[in-house]
């Protein structure tokens, strides 16, 4: 099963995007599948439904982050390297999808939608293009861990 099959799959079992994403890389990091979870868990919907960043891309900037990320008080070069590496993750999404904003990508209005998700129905995964925009993230840094290998 490819990373985008196991991304994609993990939001059909109900995982929120962020998780999605987290769970499908997990075999890559030194971190229980509980831990990454919860890490994710507040991301889903554009963080926490304010349809904001994509859960899928903040999903991929965690990944980056616990694979090539500093873990000190740096201001310099190790910094804006690593920012640099999440520009550039986002411009691939965003060429892909045209933002890398929840509520842009879904065409909602709503800035700051109401706490409670919508139950995973199968009239909700037809209105939804959720499980593929998480599908690409995952294929997106999986293509971006393979041209830099940790």
């Amino acid at each position: 099963m490819t990373r985008r099959e196991m991304a994609m799959a993990n939001f059909l079992n109900g995982y929120n995007c962020s998780q999605s994403i987290v769970l499908a890389f997990k075999d890559l990091l030194p971190i229980d599948e509980t831990t990454l979870s919860r890490m994710a868990s507040s991301f889903g919907g554009g963080m926490g439904r304010l349809r904001e960043v994509c859960g899928s891309v903040s999903g991929m900037f965690m990944i980056a982050g616990l694979l090539y990320g500093y873990d000190g008080p740096e201001t310099g070069d190790v910094k804006a390297g690593h920012y640099a590496r999440i520009q550039e993750l986002a411009r691939r999404f965003e060429e892909k999808h045209g933002s890398i904003v929840c509520r842009d990508m879904l065409g909602l209005s709503v800035k700051h939608d109401v706490p409670t998700p919508e139950a995973r129905t199968q009239e909700y995964y037809k209105k939804r293009p959720c499980a593929e925009i998480i599908g690409d993230a995952a294929e997106i840094l999986d293509e971006y861990i393979k041209e830099n290998p940790v």
